[in-house]
């Protein structure tokens, strides 16, 4: 066992005092040692209760056989950061929590390890960190929200942002942004809909490397706990086996995760976490990748912000597992590869249920024939941009407008909420990518502020920062390369003509090569407002959002 290096022999008597300091018996340090890498915070809707879900672990891997260790780890709440300097610290905490994982889980030479996580950066952050170490280890997230009610519909945090949007545009008075702020989030859990914390979930579903249920069992739900006690149950398993992320995430298995991306409609932040996951691994995942697997997945579900449906009722459905029954049936997934259940993909899908045609739609009646992200290449976007297409106004898929450009996002949420904004616009916002912003902010209030004061069908915005999964409307993100970097779309200017092709996945500026050459000689170099901290450090060592961030 791995952990024989702090317990085993004689020169091991201090180590071993150590343990005993701990509390653990001498039948607790001779079992396998897991560390319960609990996310656990105060702060965070989608943490305040992984407490609960981590004593559930240990219980599983004592009835196992096991010795569970609880350690720590950070996150960020992307919603209440949302808006200001706080969103800086947000995608580049994703490194921080590898970092961490991989410190913990080698420092400590533990035998294996449950993750528990459960919202955005944490997930794919913690997946980095267990790669790089490669010890038997599987993921149990705190699962989603409840829907929120108000006005007698169910609701979630993406239409309280559009709220405030309505509210600046005169449409809603302040009892109803009151009864919003007081009824869209009722419970602990990650947001209600398919925003990028519950995307990552279902998709270590997809990639095999959580049990089913990880991405859609609710949180507040006692099947969670019971979920939370099979996964501990599990993770022995898996180290009497020696069976190890890098045996599961394969190659085929980020096809299979990109392929139930496309299905579910999920957020455009997959794109950086697949490539980054991918990257631990020593696998490179090409964003045109994406594209040749969205031609051939039809979009299968509409979750909020896409549709009316919500996380709680995909589980009712049959959650991810009937999803990939219906693309297993179409030949669209490789059925043969490893899980973390020790049954193939395949096995575990076998018996899973289509219950509800409305919430998962079969492969006979989608809402797409092409899956939900769209990855559009042209003049300002050479190394591609995103946008997520099944919550995009079909209008929109085709279309022209005009630039309206802004360095940073507060300048531009100022001018939509002034009345600037008209139809025909498309806001360009600049320096927000991986070292512009630093840190890649997400654009939620801006992209609300359009939907809420019905802008949505006929405004785009482009920007090289990035979205939250709860955005709708044309939101094209992730601009490469980045306007810190040179790229195009920093040499835009007002007025210009931007032509936006998601069908066939272009996107264009009239503006020729003769015109960027002149305006980039003319360009000022773009000072950062980071001076010191470790922001400093991610700024000058982080990649491009098309390799997915990742620090070189």
């Amino acid at each position: 066992m791995t952990s024989d290096q702090i317990k085993t022999g004689a020169d091991r008597a201090p180590h071993r005092s150590l343990l005993y300091a701990l509390g653990l018996t001498e039948e607790e340090i001779d079992r396998p040692l897991i560390a319960v890498v609990s996310a656990k915070s105060d702060i965070i809707p989608g943490h305040m209760h992984l407490d609960k879900i981590a004593e559930a672990v240990k219980a599983g891997v004592y009835a196992a056989g096991g010795t569970p260790i609880v350690v720590p780890a950070i996150g960020v709440c992307d919603g209440i950061v949302m808006g200001h300097k706080g969103m800086h610290y947000s995608l580049a905490s994703r490194e921080l929590i590898a970092d961490s994982v991989e410190t913990l889980l080698t420092a400590h030479c533990f035998d294996g390890a449950v993750l528990i996580p459960n919202c955005d950066k944490i997930v794919p952050g913690m997946l980095m960190g267990a790669i790089r170490v490669n010890i038997p280890a599987l993921v149990c997230s705190g699962g989603p929200m409840l829907a929120g009610h108000v006005g007698g519909k169910k609701t979630s945090l993406s239409q309280m942002f559009e709220a405030v949007g309505a509210y600046k545009a005169g449409i809603l008075d302040e009892a109803g942004l009151r009864r919003c702020e007081l009824g869209s989030c009722p419970s602990c859990g990650s947001c209600s809909g398919m925003f990028t914390a519950n995307s990552m979930n279902c998709l270590c579903e997809a990639l095999g490397m959580a049990l089913p249920g990880n991405g859609s069992i609710p949180a507040p739900y006692s099947s969670r706990l019971q979920f939370a006690k099979h996964s501990g149950m599990k993770v022995m398993e898996l180290v009497e086996k020696d069976i190890r992320p890098r045996d599961i995430v394969t190659e085929e298995a980020f096809d299979n995760a990109i392929t139930v991306d496309m299905a579910l409609g999920c957020s455009t932040n997959t794109s950086l976490h697949i490539p980054a996951i991918a990257h631990e691994a020593g696998i490179r995942i090409d964003l045109k990748r994406f594209n040749q697997i969205s031609e051939k997945t039809p979009n299968l579900c509409h979750l909020a912000p896409a549709g009316e449906h919500f996380m709680e009722e995909l589980d009712a459905a049959g959650g991810v597992s009937a999803v990939m029954r219906e693309l297993a049936e179409a030949g669209l997934l490789h059925t043969e590869l490893p899980t973390v259940t020790g049954c193939t993909v395949g096995e575990n899908i076998a018996h899973a249920e289509n219950r509800d045609t409305e919430v998962i739609r079969p492969l006979s009646d989608p809402y797409s024939a092409a899956g939900g992200l769209a990855f559009l290449f042209g003049n300002i976007a050479k190394n591609g941009c995103v946008v997520k297409r099944s919550a995009t106004a079909p209008e929109m898929w085709v279309r022209s407008c005009r630039a309206r450009v802004f360095e940073g996002e507060d300048a531009a949420v100022k001018a939509i909420y002034s009345g600037e904004i008209v139809k025909g616009d498309i806001v360009v916002i600049l320096y927000e990518g991986p070292k512009g912003g630093p840190g890649m902010r997400e654009m939620l209030v801006p992209t609300s502020a359009l939907a809420g004061m019905g802008l949505d069908r006929d405004v785009a915005l482009i920007t090289d920062g990035r979205f939250s999964g709860a955005s709708r409307g044309a939101s094209i993100g992730h601009v490469s390369p980045e306007a810190a970097a040179g790229g195009e779309i920093g040499l835009l200017r007002d007025g210009d003509i931007i032509d936006i092709d998601m069908v066939h996945y272009n996107i264009h500026a009239r503006v020729t090569d003769e015109e960027f050459a002149r305006r980039r000689s003319e360009q000022r170099p773009h000072e950062s407002w980071v001076k010191s901290g470790w922001l400093a450090r991610y700024q000058k060592m982080v990649s491009s959002a098309d390799e997915g961030a990742v620090l070189k």
